[in-house]
């Protein structure tokens, strides 16, 4: 069994709490939140009933998006004057996706010390359990809300090799995930996680047209919360060398192998070799 975690007075702690399962939150939040002087939480009553849960009787500073520029002064006063204290948001890792950037920076700009106490996050849970490359990500969070602008945005994101994490709301999932199928393609790789942790969760890991099909089959598949998992764009070389494919495999029906994968070549980039190989394997017949 691990030793009470020993806070110091004058940091910043920022806690990760539960997306769903309360069992998420583990002992060492526990104890830093019993510890703090004073907790700074996005939304007071969801904390309230959290630490309520758990027994912890603790001052709470409400920090959200609408005031925290200007409540970061007072609170780094307090840190320098000794206080310990901790920031949660409504669920999960704070900053990722939710207030708390603007008191981590200031406290850093102050010179006070911050420290994680990790735990949850959906984006990482989802990754986890996707299927996709995790090497390589980008989190862009919640997409625009108006049409317009989540196209554009996806437009932009099109290019992009990496696995892209996004977050969508129940009542804009369908609309997202039609978006996906419209602009980066009904073939590009999707996984759909929703209530993650939580007694209806549910995961579906196919195209994005699958995807979009799985949503409209059942209106509970609807609700919820939710996180997106997309598969990055192939490379340049990749897509140059499937366009080349595709190409030869037109031009087979007419020419020999070599012609056919030499004029595939020319027209798309790909490498001759390789369709050459490819057309000898298909069957092409030799000049």
């Amino acid at each position: 069994m691990s030793s009470p975690t020993k806070l110091v007075a004058g940091h910043l702690y920022v806690v990760a709490t539960p997306i769903g399962n309360l069992g998420d939150l583990t002992p060492r939040a526990q104890d830093v939140l019993e510890g703090v002087a004073a907790i700074c939480a996005e939304d007071t009553r969801t904390t309230a009933n959290l630490l309520t849960r758990f027994g912890i009787h603790k001052a709470l500073i409400a920090v959200h998006e609408h005031n925290e520029d200007e409540i970061c002064a007072r609170l780094v006063e307090r840190l320098r004057g000794g206080d310990a204290l901790a920031l949660v948001s409504d669920a999960g890792t704070p900053l990722v996706s939710d207030p708390g950037f603007a008191l981590v920076r200031a406290a850093r700009a102050a010179n006070v010390p911050v420290v994680t106490i990790p735990g949850p996050c959906a984006a990482i849970a989802a990754l986890s359990i996707s299927g996709l490359p995790s090497d390589r990500f980008v989190f862009e969070g919640f997409l625009p809300s108006r049409t317009s602008a989540r196209r554009e945005r996806l437009t932009a994101l099109a290019p992009e090799s990496r696995t892209l994490i996004l977050y969508e709301s129940s009542h804009r999932i369908a609309d997202c995930v039609a978006d996906i199928v419209t602009v980066l393609g009904a073939e590009r790789p999707l996984c759909l996680a929703r209530e993650l942790t939580k007694l209806y969760e549910e995961s579906h890991s196919a195209s994005a047209a699958e995807v979009a099909a799985w949503l409209q089959a059942d209106d509970n598949r609807r609700r919820g919360e939710f996180v997106l998992i997309v598969g990055g764009a192939p490379d340049a070389v990749d897509q140059r060398q499937a366009e080349g494919e595709r190409i030869l495999r037109i031009l087979l029906g007419s020419l020999p192998a070599s012609s056919a994968a030499r004029l595939a070549a020319e027209i798309s980039g790909a490498r001759k070799k390789e369709l050459y190989a490819l057309a000898v394997q298909e069957g092409g017949s030799s000049d």
